[in-house]
């Protein structure tokens, strides 16, 4: 899908927001710990390389990916800190992560095994650097059996072609007021670190909430990604312990305004009827562009008021009820700052009831991004 750059909808970027996030948490952390960057899932919807460089420019050490493709793009333009591949890797691909520099999950024994299968009959030019994956209680990929990671160990010792660069695990709930499975999984991954190797480069336990709110337990690297881009990791229910700055923004514009008579219906369904004689304006973004069906009701701005979607959302379009007649291409924010009002991406999730970087990582590629890398609010697409 190619962005629609002749269309007045867009996303947004404040890369010096992003920057400021990363630098408030770099402060916060000991002289041992380093920050990765997640830009998993075009960054959030963000924008990836724009956001990585500026978090390069901020200070991270590295950046966390989902899967490969992610990780060779990353690398493609120019970025050259270590990546390391969160995700399952199918083991084929042994030489293309060596050939890439990149560091990936070791998510169970069976993978390892294949793993050292194929590294035995290549003549690799370094060792393929692997992060142990610890399942303590998230239930998605990692070791659970101890005897497993022993196995694994085993093989790590026997195979100088495999580097255990790092050893993790990912906590389920530290974005909750409730401690007691995040105490859990903090006691099951105590009991497996101690299987492993004293002196290993990376342990990390740390997401954007571990690191929120529970001083980075057990990691001497974290991985920052929600907070990253400005948003709660926990939704409302944790106060983050510094002001984040929400860093994107969607932008539209009116593209048609018209009066409706009393009693008429809007949008599919006719879920809407008017009340009076009523201002209905036309913005072309829709649900292809990741606006859900379900904001219909939601209150968007415009001249620093807000005013409700009406009608169900269209594919491509949407309308909202306005207070009077506005000009075609008045701008209206979905989330944003328009004048004195705010509308948060949080405000949006708690709408949809979903969390915030769901919203994010939904808006499609069909949005422009535009990025503001500087104080003076100077733009780059």
């Amino acid at each position: 899908m190619i962005p629609s750059i002749h269309r007045d909808s867009k996303i947004i970027v404040d890369l010096v927001a992003i920057k400021q996030n990363i630098k408030k948490e770099l402060a916060r952390l000991t002289n041992r710990q380093e920050m990765f960057a997640v830009v998993k899932a075009n960054g959030y919807g963000h924008g990836s390389i724009h956001v990585s460089k500026a978090a390069v420019e901020a200070g991270v050490s590295g950046f966390c990916v989902s899967n490969l493709d992610e990780a060779i793009e990353l690398r493609n333009n120019g970025i050259q800190l270590p990546i390391l591949i969160l995700s399952y890797v199918a083991p084929e691909y042994v030489e293309l992560m060596v050939d890439y520099d990149l560091s990936v999950t070791c998510p169970s024994l069976d993978w390892l095994i294949q793993v050292n299968r194929i590294i035995k009959q290549l003549d690799l030019a370094k060792p393929l650097a692997i992060h142990v994956k610890i399942d303590t209680g998230m239930g998605r990929i990692g070791f659970r059996s101890q005897e497993d990671m022993s196995q694994a160990m085993a093989i790590i010792d026997n195979n100088p072609d495999i580097l255990l660069e790092g050893l993790f695990t990912h906590f389920a709930t530290a974005d909750s007021v409730s401690e007691e499975h995040f105490n859990l999984q903090k006691e099951r991954f105590t009991v497996a670190r101690a299987l492993f190797p004293e002196k290993i480069r990376y342990v990390h336990t740390a997401n954007s909430a571990t690191t929120l709110w529970h001083d980075a337990w057990g990691s001497n690297m974290i991985r920052y990604g929600d907070a990253m881009y400005g948003l709660n990791p926990s939704g409302n229910e944790l106060v983050e312990p510094f002001p984040l700055k929400q860093a994107l923004s969607l932008e539209t514009t009116l593209i048609h305004v018209k009066k409706i008579e009393k009693g008429e219906k809007v949008g599919y369904g006719a879920t809407y009827e008017t009340k009076t004689n009523e201002w209905i304006g036309t913005l072309p973004i829709g649900y292809a562009d990741g606006l859900r069906r379900r904001f219909q009701g939601f209150e968007v701005l415009i001249d620093g008021q807000r005013v409700p979607i009406i009608g169900r959302v269209c594919m491509d379009q949407c309308m909202i009820k306005l207070p009077k007649s506005y000009p075609v291409g008045t701008k209206v924010t979905i989330f944003g700052t328009n004048q004195h009002q705010f509308n948060s991406i949080q405000s949006g999730a708690d709408y949809i009831g979903t969390i915030n970087y769901e919203i994010t990582c939904g808006l499609s590629d069909r949005l422009p991004r535009e990025f503001i890398d500087n104080t003076c609010g100077e733009m780059e697409g």
